[in-house]
């Protein structure tokens, strides 16, 4: 039954969103605290959004480091030198001629 209580809120909550998005004389008749909810919500994501590609990039880093320390390999992609050995091969097979036996007929 909890899950209903939620379900009515966010009714309630879309409702009200929607009634505020389309409707200039209830925003005029909001208290001002009310009026300025959206510029709080914006500043809200802004900086939760902020904190999260911080997050995001100390944990990477963490990976990469980790990665590294246990002998990852390659990882280019993500600002580490590539594999000099890994790109000697690549490079000798691409210049290997290939035989090819129609042309000895």
């Amino acid at each position: 039954m909890a899950s209903w209580g939620k379900v009515v809120a966010g009714v309630v909550i879309g409702v009200a969103g929607t009634i505020y998005a389309t409707n200039e004389e209830v925003r005029k008749n909001l208290p001002k605290t009310a009026r300025e909810l959206p510029d709080n919500v914006r500043r809200r994501y802004r900086s939760a959004v902020s904190a999260a590609r911080e997050a995001s990039a100390r944990r990477r880093e963490e990976i990469l480091r980790d990665l590294e320390e246990h002998g990852g390999g390659n990882h280019a992609a993500r600002g580490a030198p590539p594999d000099p050995e890994a790109a000697a091969q690549e490079e000798a097979a691409t210049h290997e001629k290939p035989t090819d036996t129609s042309e000895q007929l």
